[in-house]
């Protein structure tokens, strides 16, 4: 057996993977594929492949375009989630703002520096025409944090996914106040370097084996009430987050990473763009 770590966030996008490997798909091909649920997001997930605690990462792809150019010694092997992710902008159910221009020169939750929601923090601004360099952040590590953070007042607004986001809507913990989807496709799969030198025929098996469960996931029987259970979610609200939801079994496009490294470098997130071959690699 080939052992192989991998990490996710613990959301309804990774359920295909712990179906795969509770089906023992993984198993049958002889690797034994160690799943970490990582709360905190994207920027801790960098940092575990950097440090070697993970082998492969499914991950926020603006938030490991950002870090590959960094230097984290990781590829993109390919798109995970096509569809954009919605991120929702929440504020304290009590609080007094209302709008998305009541939010400007305010403070915003992030899970930590580099993360999705510091990413997308900058991308609101932007799209608001507010200037950036006023954000300002407060780390609260994970959505527990945030409901901390904003019920305690230490921070103003906090983005995340839309979805995962929408039971502490419905308790009356967070309002949401606008959407702002990413503008590209939401989710990558990253692999340390040493890995794709060493053992790329496993990598390849890995993605053959999850290409073939997210090809069928959706007609998988009951995978609504499946899903609505795992994640505590509405069923109402998990049929549309399905609709919405697109899996890829591609690679990552040329112009497509252009679109995001383009942005990042206009936001002053990143101070200089990589090519192609520096941040994806077919396997």
């Amino acid at each position: 057996m080939k052992t192989i770590k991998i990490a996710g966030v613990p959301e309804h996008f990774n359920l295909p993977w712990h179906l795969a490997i509770e089906n023992g798909d993984f198993e049958n091909e002889n690797i034994d594929l160690q799943w970490t649920d990582v709360p905190e997001g994207t920027g801790k997930m960098c940092q575990m492949l950097r440090d070697g605690e993970t082998d492969i990462a499914v991950i926020l792809t603006e938030g490991i375009v950002k870090d590959i150019t960094a230097g984290n010694p990781s590829k993109i092997v390919q798109v995970y989630v096509d569809s954009p992710l919605i991120w929702g902008i929440h504020v304290a159910a009590n609080s007094s703002f209302q709008t998305l221009a009541d939010l400007e020169n305010t403070k915003v939750a992030i899970s930590r520096l580099g993360s999705g929601s510091q990413l997308m923090a900058y991308v609101n601004a932007s799209n608001q025409k507010w200037d950036t360099t006023n954000l300002q952040f407060e780390i609260v590590n994970t959505i527990d944090g945030a409901v901390e953070g904003l019920t305690n007042g230490t921070a103003d607004y906090f983005m995340w996914e839309r979805f995962m986001t929408k039971p502490l809507v419905d308790k009356g913990i967070f309002r949401r106040i606008a959407d702002c989807p990413t503008p590209w496709p939401c989710f990558v799969i990253a692999v340390r370097e040493e890995i794709l030198l060493k053992q790329p025929e496993i990598v390849a098996k890995v993605l053959e084996i999850i290409n073939q469960t997210t090809q069928e996931f959706k007609e998988i029987p009951s995978i609504d009430k499946t899903l609505a259970q795992a994640y505590h979610q509405k069923i109402e609200d998990i049929q549309e987050w399905l609709r919405l939801t697109r899996w890829s079994q591609k690679g990552l496009e040329p112009e497509m990473l252009n679109k995001v490294q383009n942005q990042l470098f206009e936001l002053g997130i990143i101070d200089k763009k990589s090519t192609f071959e520096d941040i994806v690699k077919t396997v």
